[in-house]
């Protein structure tokens, strides 16, 4: 065929038709999105507001062990903490020239978190930023982090941590890996007017561990929130005490198993409190209200602090996204794995998932004129679905999402055998020192692309133009993406948002 040739497929509503091989059941739409994580489902919000025919495929992402923070760039050059990320941005494009960012212009990364932040917020999830700088967010282990988009549940934390405010951080008993005394003892070296207090969770109070998800959910029924409030208010009369240590370990209620000294006035002015930080884990579906119900009972400022996975932001975020997108009529969320990718002469995509799910349990399709969950079913329980789609966003992520796959020769993208960018060697995935602050090679690999999404291959030439037929519909979006260290360089969910953006504006103008 013409290798110039151009997807010449026009915009279309889902539609379901019969699969050419099999004669079972198949869904038929513009955009098949491989991969469900922030890259895939942001790809879908952008998708479906364009009027883009969109499926997305793939079991839950790893957004439950995100912070619900939306970092843009907070370090670079490497150790470098940067209070403005657009200028850092700017630099990265001069100092690493393939990174994701040198292919998305900041007009498009605005236009992006601007999209995302409305769509968050009509879902009832509410992000702030400090106009075009970072902040400081108080981290689970007392450190403090460069941050861009910030949950408005952890927003009053920024305000206390720059006033150096006098600020009660709460634990519950049975929490496994966060310590309000490790958080405040941290702290305390540049925040004295700081102090800690562990208290059992009521109706927990026999368990010898506790589970995040188990107290966000309890923080949605107000009854709960009066017995937890019930519990706080008399630490709070005590006010905060000026002593050399900020905790001690004496009990002083079968509630309160890390109290403050004896001596504590019960002065409620000079020495109380102006903000409380408890761990995140203020309601799940209702956690806006459930704060405000709280701080209405307790008559001072809340925020909440990350917790370390399972983390309930990340749950937030991830049902927000999901329940807001499963309301349009133009999405179907297949939430199981792709098996096979198979480029038809027509230039369109044939896609395998799989289908371990029960026939009432298929696939998530809103039907908006009928107010109610409709679906797409296969004639037995465990049969194949096929997807057929003009074109395909691939935002399978790294190894945790096992878009990459770590073997003795090297390391190989899963689905469609792209080329990876990767040391030549596999010694060279990782340097001697653990900690070297240039970050691990090994953490830079990933597939390449153009200048409008599109997989490379080891020729420079998008890797779609080397199937046999020629197309132009294949993107990529993501932490999948080459030469990105996101997690040292906590850019993470800047770079999964914009370069979705950008896949799917890339592909609007093929449509």
């Amino acid at each position: 065929m013409d290798n110039n040739k151009t997807l010449t497929t026009i915009k279309s509503d889902l539609k379901e038709i019969r699969d050419i091989n099999s004669n079972i059941k198949a869904t038929k739409a513009d955009l098949t999105i491989i991969g469900a994580g922030m890259a895939g489902l942001s790809a879908a919000l952008f998708a479906t507001n364009r009027g883009i025919s969109t499926v997305i495929t793939g079991k839950r992402s790893s957004m439950n062990f995100a912070t619900g923070l939306m970092d843009l760039m907070g370090v670079h050059p490497s150790g470098v903490e940067r209070d403005n990320p657009w200028k850092a941005i700017e630099e990265i494009r001069n100092d690493i020239p393939k990174h994701p960012y040198s292919f998305v212009k900041d007009e498009y990364i605005k236009e992006s978190l601007l999209e995302m932040v409305q769509f968050l917020k009509a879902q009832g999830l509410f992000y702030r930023t400090n106009g075009e700088n970072n902040v400081n967010v108080i981290t689970s282990l007392g450190t403090v982090k460069k941050s861009y988009l910030i949950p408005e549940s952890m927003w009053k934390g920024v305000a206390a941590f720059e006033q150096k405010a006098p600020s009660l951080i709460i634990d519950f008993a049975g929490m496994k890996i966060y310590s309000a005394k490790q958080i405040v003892s941290t702290l305390s070296g540049s925040w004295n007017k700081l102090q800690s207090v562990r208290i059992d969770f009521p109706g927990m109070e026999k368990l010898e561990e506790v589970y995040p998800e188990h107290i966000a959910r309890a923080l949605d029924i107000e009854a709960n929130r009066i017995k937890l409030a019930n519990i706080v208010k008399p630490i709070l009369e005590r006010g905060f005490i000026n002593v050399e240590s900020p905790y001690d370990q004496s009990t002083q209620s079968s509630n309160c198993k890390n109290s403050f000294n004896n001596g504590s006035s019960n002065n409620y002015g000079e020495n109380k409190f102006k903000y409380i930080g408890f761990p995140a884990l203020i309601g799940i579906y209702r956690a806006d209200e459930a704060i405000k119900h709280l701080e209405e009972l307790l008559g001072i400022s809340i925020f909440e602090i990350p917790t370390p996975p399972v983390s309930v932001p990340g749950i937030r975020l991830h049902e927000a996204l999901t329940q807001g997108l499963l309301k349009n009529s133009n999405l179907i969320y297949e939430p199981e794995m792709v098996e096979s990718v198979e480029h038809l002469e027509d230039g369109t995509f044939r896609i395998k998932i799989a289908n371990s799910m029960a026939e009432d349990e298929s696939s998530h399709h809103f039907n908006s004129n009928e107010n109610k969950d409709s679906t797409i079913k296969d004639a037995s329980k465990n049969s194949k679905k096929i997807i057929y789609t003009s074109a395909i966003i691939l935002a399978t992520g790294r190894f945790m999402g096992k878009g990459l796959t770590a073997k003795r020769t090297g390391i190989k993208e899963s689905l469609l055998n792209l080329p990876v960018n990767q040391p030549e060697e596999r010694e060279n995935w990782h340097h001697k020192d653990l900690f070297n602050p240039q970050g691990h090679p090994i953490n830079k690999a990933g597939i390449e692309i153009d200048n409008m999404m599109r997989p490379l291959s080891n020729l420079g030439e998008p890797f779609a133009e080397n199937l046999k037929p020629f197309a132009q519909n294949l993107f990529a979006a993501g932490s999948i993406l080459a030469h990105s260290d996101w997690t040292r360089m906590k850019c993470g969910s800047g770079v999964a948002i914009a370069t979705a953006f950008a896949a799917v504006k890339s592909l609007q103008n093929l449509l």
